[in-house]
């Protein structure tokens, strides 16, 4: 795919639905000054080139019961890629991972994790760490308080 060059007007559009994906096109292009077609054209190129990857409801954990948060470290036993992919597929099938980053440094991945308390913690560790011959050790921190849980990007360019 290739990503298009975004113009003011891309990024404007990009603003509101990362603000609220719902939004409709006539009300955006008010905002952003097109017309709602033209708004509808250029969102369908956004997703179509992977601007826009997914749409998707953002939950609260702890409105379904999952009022434990955990950042993991996670060191690998060794490696290599056949080790490194099939951690990749299991965390990716494991739905209490909410962020996995393949990382420099001491551990090799970093994970956020959620659960319902810390029993459930425990079940999740012995079947992602403690059943895996490759991972040689993890630390665990307890999230305290989400003070910033983003799915938003920075669209003006600086940092």
């Amino acid at each position: 795919m290739h990503t298009p060059d975004l113009d003011h007007l891309d990024l404007a559009i990009l603003s509101c639905l990362q603000e609220d994906a719902r939004t409709i096109a006539e009300t955006i292009g008010t905002k952003v000054g097109l017309s709602a077609a033209a708004v509808q054209r250029r969102i369908k190129r956004l997703r179509e080139s992977g601007v826009i990857e997914r749409e998707v409801a953002v939950l609260s954990p702890r409105a379904l019961g999952l009022t434990m948060t955990f950042v993991v470290l996670v060191e690998m036993e060794r490696e290599n890629l056949a080790m490194l992919d099939a951690f990749r597929r299991q965390v990716l099938a494991e739905d209490n991972v909410q962020q996995c980053y393949y990382v420099t440094g001491t551990a090799d991945f970093v994970l956020v994790v959620t659960a319902e308390d810390m029993a459930g913690f425990e079940t999740f560790t012995r079947r992602m760490f403690f059943e895996n011959p490759n991972v040689r050790h993890f630390t665990t921190s307890v999230v305290m308080d989400r003070v910033k849980v983003g799915l938003t990007l920075p669209l003006s360019g600086g940092a």
